[in-house]
């Protein structure tokens, strides 16, 4: 990053705000702190500083659980799965009889993690077996055709007259029933839509690239999506700083794999079958709680509805499989698990944050529930959300004789173990990931615009960042990681403003801007005046906290200026946490405040939209 230490660190800056006195106030640019590696003078060789623990201490009362969960101890209490205290785990009690079971002998059943060595002969506190709610049935003939309804859902009941629906009607309704005319291999059935008014949106993909390189630890992606003739939905644009969110399907190896172990045949999985629930939302995802039938196939339901690989394992789901288990001491590992006597290695298995429907189904072999049954207690497959990176207002390019509108996003891929071996990717970043390196093998192939899809809809245009952005006060953006992604598009729009000039500033927090500094090079004409990189894996390392507090001044300035504001993009553990603290610290020093009256300082100005933090 180029050097601002040729500027005058206490000339006024441009546009700034006038104090009651009537002297400028001073506005601070980006200094280097003293162990910064670009010092224009040599600096005496220090030895290697040691690498600090990461561990740090939490909680030491209720009011710090209540302010890490937002829940009160009692409220936390009555949210637990289970009767029993987890900490007795394991613990024999007198009176009772134990049994050695057989447990499966498996890989999958060994990834679990379970530590069960015994178990009582009589169990208590076993969860009921949950009420079955989704039902597939065959298709009846149907005399042709009869066009298909715009709302494939159709809600048992009454009328809008308050008419009763006779059996003749709901079965003259139920032959009118059929699959609509959807592409369902890139865009979920029109049933599945977020709240209303929005609609998912099958945006096709402009153009694709890596933005990390060979050696960084998370690959990042960006996207260049044509959103050219996205439906309007009640005036409502997209924004600086807003998120789209995206309908991301299930992989297809990762369905297949699933009806294989429920031994659904191949012929059956394709067709078209009348779907009929009781009640719930499910399949949609914001959807009425209300009966409804309609016309799907069993593999847009596990495909686009229903959440294989990323809820934690629960007691119905563990209920049902015990209920179609056919070998009875996989039975009785799972009762066991769904007991109150199971209850602390049922909490250990919910540690394990990464188990699957699959590695259940092939932990628990034996478990064959059909379908339908599974589907009641599976949980709902949710939308995505990823920050816009550019300046949505702005961006357009010209093709085949046509202005087509683009958004931008970046998506960093989050992986795991598998227990199969190697490791798989999360369900919203694996399909990004997928979706890039297909787009860059057909590009590199020949082919100039391939024909690949992201289903989107416009999403959050007001959370915090978009709703707190001010186009003329001075900013500060801090953010580490894909954090910093749309802190691009505030940038790309502060530099084209020249009442704007010299009132942003950047700290981007990265491990190593050789593999995984983003978007170095694409923020604007005065990048290097505006942006600092700071690397915790190359040199001494630091973390952008570390930062934070070497800037103060700037800190300092910009919160106390009219309409100024800090934002704060990135993870909740370590960068967030710390970029809190450390703001708390400068208000300390700057404002000879307490702790107490600093933080209570930075939420007042949160409550008025100065200081704004989005983690996850």
């Amino acid at each position: 990053m180029g050097s601002v230490a040729g500027r005058d660190p206490a000339a006024p800056a441009a546009d700034s705000t006038q104090e009651e006195s009537g002297v400028p106030s001073i506005a601070p640019s980006l200094t280097y702190s003293e162990d910064s590696e670009d010092q224009d003078e040599p600096r005496p060789p220090e030895s290697p500083r040691r690498r600090r623990a990461s561990t740090q201490l939490l909680s030491q009362s209720a009011n710090d659980i209540k302010r890490i969960t937002g829940e009160s101890t009692e409220q936390f209490i009555s949210r637990c799965c289970g009767a029993n205290c987890c900490m007795n785990f394991q613990k024999k009690k007198a009176g009772i009889n134990y049994e050695h079971i057989p447990l499966p002998d498996n890989d999958a059943f060994r990834s679990l993690g379970l530590k069960i060595r015994e178990i009582p002969t009589v169990l208590t506190g076993i969860s009921d077996l949950p009420k079955q709610f989704t039902f597939l049935e065959k298709l009846a003939q149907r005399p042709p055709p009869t066009a298909s309804p715009t709302d494939s859902g159709i809600s048992l009941g009454n009328d809008a007259n308050g008419e009763s629906k006779g059996p003749s009607s709901l079965e003259h309704r139920i032959h009118s029933l059929g699959l609509e005319d959807l592409d369902t291999s890139i865009q979920p059935p029109s049933f599945v839509q977020p709240h209303a008014p929005f609609h998912v949106y099958a945006a096709k993909i402009h153009n694709a690239r890596e933005l990390t390189n060979v050696g960084a630890e998370k690959r990042t992606f960006h996207f260049d999506l044509d959103v050219t003739d996205y439906p309007d939905e009640e005036n409502v644009d997209f924004k600086v700083g807003g998120a789209i969110g995206v309908s991301a399907p299930n992989d297809v190896s990762i369905v297949d794999n699933v009806f294989d172990l429920l031994l659904v045949p191949r012929f059956l999985r394709d067709k078209p079958v009348l779907l009929r629930t009781t009640t719930g939302r499910w399949p949609t995802v914001w959807g009425d709680d209300q009966a409804r039938e309609l016309v799907t196939t069993r593999r847009d339901l596990l495909t686009w509805c229903s959440d294989l690989q990323s809820s934690l394992p629960t007691k119905p789901l563990l209920r049902t499989l015990a209920e179609h288990c056919l070998d009875p001491n996989e039975r009785k590992v799972l009762l066991f698990l769904c007991s109150g006597e199971g209850q602390g290695a049922f909490c250990d298995l919910r540690a394990n944050t990464h188990i699957t429907v699959a590695q259940l189904l092939s932990a628990f072999s034996s478990a064959k529930p059909p379908l339908d049954v599974l589907l009641s207690v599976l949980q709902p497959l949710m939308p995505r959300f990823y920050s816009l990176s550019n300046d949505p207002h702005e961006s357009y390019e010209t093709r085949d004789g046509k202005q087509h509108r683009i958004i931008e996003t970046a998506v960093t891929v989050h992986d795991m173990v598998d227990w199969r071996g190697g490791r798989r990717t999360g369900v919203g970043s694996g399909f990004f990931q997928r979706q890039a390196i297909r787009f860059m093998e057909l590009q590199a192939g020949g082919e100039k615009t391939p024909q690949l899809y992201i289903p989107m809809f416009r999403g959050l245009m007001a959370n915090p960042l978009a709703k707190q952005f001010v186009t003329d006060g001075p900013m500060l953006l801090i953010g580490a990681g894909v954090g910093i992604a749309p802190f691009r598009g505030f940038v790309q729009r502060r530099l084209k403003n020249a009442n704007c000039a010299n009132k942003v500033w950047v700290l981007q927090g990265i491990r190593d801007s050789l593999v995984d500094e983003l978007y170095s090079g694409e923020w604007g004409v005065h990048e290097d005046d505006v942006k600092r990189v700071i690397q915790s894996r190359r040199g001494v390392g630091r973390y952008v906290q570390e930062e934070v507090l070497n800037q103060a001044d700037l800190v300092w300035y910009i919160i106390n200026s009219v309409d100024g504001g800090v934002f704060v993009c990135g993870s909740s553990k370590g960068m967030g946490e710390g970029v809190e603290e450390a703001l708390i610290k400068v208000a300390m020093a700057k404002g000879n405040l307490e702790h107490d009256e600093a933080k209570k300082f930075w939420e007042l100005k949160r409550d008025v939209g100065q200081y704004t933090a989005e983690t996850w």
